[in-house]
């Protein structure tokens, strides 16, 4: 029996749940689940804000944890690795994007680590607001032993989704990356520019974020409210990570490209986001998405994270302040991500 927390529809507090989890097969990693993130997508989907929340919901896609179990067949883990979880549980394996090592792409719809349609029960999938979990050894991650665990944790999504945009479009030393908004994944995308050799330049509305970029990597940081600051970096930038999850006017960041360099919005914002043809027709700039990363490239993460010390900056949380800490990240008021200590998970041992 697994014991979680759980939302029974989209109004209720979350509370506790018990279910079952399968036993592991032959492939199968169990992981004691030790800290788990807690990302705005949690809250999203226990709301039903997306639509297609399946209840009762777990959440939790950020997950570290010791391995108690593994198959016969398991050949990369043992007992007692600290071990991670991230966004996804499971794939077709089989179409072009998953034989390509891109997963988060599968044709078919990859399993989501929460609220997915489980390939082996044929029910849905129960995320890291739990005891433990059992995954497919394919989609388990090695945690880097040196780092601090609850601070590993969201490495799992808020890492992931601005490490694959970094790379993919080639932020290192002689390019100057901006970064709008410094929240859950604009503080992991500064870290990260700033530890690949980039010029990292944030933006953002609060003057009380000015001295924590600077702290987080970035080289400078430009206050959006500032009409003169951000006239002053148009056409210069190379890469743009657009972490805002709210309506803003993307037009002026576009507007800050070199030629055929790119904007990428990892943020989510609810209500779409109006583009003027003439922001991107000068210079050939590009409006691009991104969404985390396939396993192989979550694990160049974190290995890289290992080598060179990071981690997101952290609140530990009792799993009982879970609906406060909702209510507090939709006012922006943690620096940068909630973490459970799922010691804390009402009848946890």
């Amino acid at each position: 029996m697994c014991t979680g927390f759980a939302a029974r529809d989209s109004k209720t507090p979350l509370g506790a749940f018990s279910f079952n989890r399968r036993d592991p097969g032959p492939s199968d990693v169990l992981i004691e689940i030790q800290y788990c993130g807690v990302c705005h997508s949690d809250l999203h989907t226990v709301r039903n804000e997306w639509g297609g929340a399946l209840y009762p919901c777990v959440p939790g896609h950020e997950i570290v944890g010791r391995v108690t179990a593994v198959g016969d067949d398991v050949k990369k883990f043992r007992v007692g690795d600290i071990a991670a979880v991230g966004c996804l549980v499971d794939s077709c394996r089989s179409c072009e994007n998953c034989r390509e090592g891109l997963e988060q792409y599968c044709e078919k719809g990859a399993t989501g680590t929460y609220n997915g349609k489980d390939r082996v029960s044929g029910g849905h999938t129960f995320g890291g607001y739990s005891s433990h979990v059992v995954v497919t050894e394919d989609f388990v991650l090695r945690a880097p032993q040196n780092l601090d665990p609850a601070g590993v944790a969201p490495l799992l999504c808020a890492g992931i989704t601005t490490w694959s945009p970094l790379r993919h479009w080639g932020a290192g030393p002689g390019k100057t990356v901006g970064v709008v908004g410094l929240g859950g994944l604009g503080h992991m995308a500064v870290k990260f520019a700033h530890a690949l050799g980039a010029r990292v330049v944030l933006f953002t509305t609060s003057p009380s974020k000015v001295a924590d970029g600077k702290r987080l990597g970035a080289d400078e940081v430009v206050l959006s409210t500032d009409s003169t600051a951000m006239a002053a970096w148009r056409s210069k930038l190379d890469l743009i990570i657009d972490a805002v999850a709210a309506p803003h006017d993307v037009n002026v960041y576009l507007g800050m490209l070199r030629r055929d360099g790119t904007l990428v919005q990892v943020g989510a914002p609810d209500a779409p986001l109006p583009v003027n043809v003439f922001s991107l027709l000068p210079n050939r700039r590009r409006f691009a998405g991104s969404i985390i990363g396939g396993i192989a490239e979550t694990q160049e993460m974190l290995d890289f994270c290992g080598e060179h010390g990071v981690t997101a900056d952290i609140e530990m949380i009792a799993m009982d302040q879970i609906e406060n800490a909702y209510a507090r990240m939709l006012k922006s008021d943690v620096k940068y991500r909630f973490v459970i200590d799922m010691k804390t998970l009402p009848g946890a041992a």
